[in-house]
């Protein structure tokens, strides 16, 4: 099992291309999700939550799209995974301690539950060292870290992708011809 699900993975991959968009153009959920081969209806969830913390902002209307909300130096982790898995302590004590079978009629003694329990405070401390791990890390870090490993060319061919979706959106739509009067 696994503290932090697919929404962070999806997430985090989706803001990697908001890094550096074709053009700076706002990208919109349904292409990246299409991009990634994922659910839009899934990345437009994500994105709700995304905005809300102030992650992305939003770009209206069908020539829209999400563009980040701040430096992507200035994002981290941590805000990624508070913004779409929320707080979720790593582990959950359950005070089993007072429930020792020589505590007559569950009467634990003073000693025995006083103060946080050893096992709890192991725990609060990996916590914290995993969130300061986090928060070590922002979108601009990971995506140099990604950028070192794609071929150009590969990234021309996504570049031109999400340029050409863009394109088609910003195109105006020719409806049916109004008759004068």
């Amino acid at each position: 099992m696994s503290l932090y699900g697919s929404n962070v993975e999806y997430g985090l991959h989706c803001l990697l291309h908001l890094v550096d968009p074709p053009a700076g153009a706002p990208l919109s959920s349904r292409d990246l999700a299409r991009f990634q081969g994922i659910s839009p209806s899934l990345v437009a969830k994500l994105f709700t939550r995304l905005q809300k913390a102030g992650i992305v902002e939003s770009a209206e209307g069908i020539h829209g799209g999400f563009r980040l909300a701040r430096p992507p130096a200035d994002i981290t982790v941590y805000d990624v995974v508070r913004a779409l898995d929320g707080e979720q302590p790593l582990f959950q004590c359950k005070e089993i301690r007072a429930n020792c079978v020589l505590y007559s009629g569950g009467n634990a003694p003073d000693w025995a539950t006083r103060g946080i329990c050893g096992i709890h405070a192991v725990m609060l401390e990996a916590e914290q060292r995993m969130f300061d791990a986090l928060r070590g890390h922002t979108l601009a870090g990971i995506a140099d870290r990604v950028g070192a490993k794609i071929p150009a060319k590969f990234d021309d061919l996504k570049q031109t992708w999400f340029a050409e979706r863009t394109a088609a959106r910003r195109r105006p739509t020719r409806g049916p011809q109004r008759e004068k009067r």
